[in-house]
């Protein structure tokens, strides 16, 4: 299975925003903007990883003609 760089960049990036959040939340003593801001990264990370793990219909129709 090849990753496809841009799904490491997404997921990167997502942990630099999750990172970011972190930061603003704990700074902030009711930090909802530093909440939206990590949940926002984190969905950056599941959506990168889901797409990394996700096989094309090219790889499935290859997979059955061969056996």
């Amino acid at each position: 299975m090849k990753t496809n760089s841009t799904n490491m960049i997404v997921t990167a990036l997502g942990a630099a925003v999750s990172g970011v959040g972190y930061g603003v939340m704990r700074k902030a003593a009711k930090g909802r903007i530093g909440s939206g801001i990590l949940g926002f990264g984190l969905a950056h990370v599941a959506l990168g990883l889901l797409d990394m793990n996700r096989t094309s219909l090219d790889e499935e129709i290859g997979r059955n003609e061969e056996g």
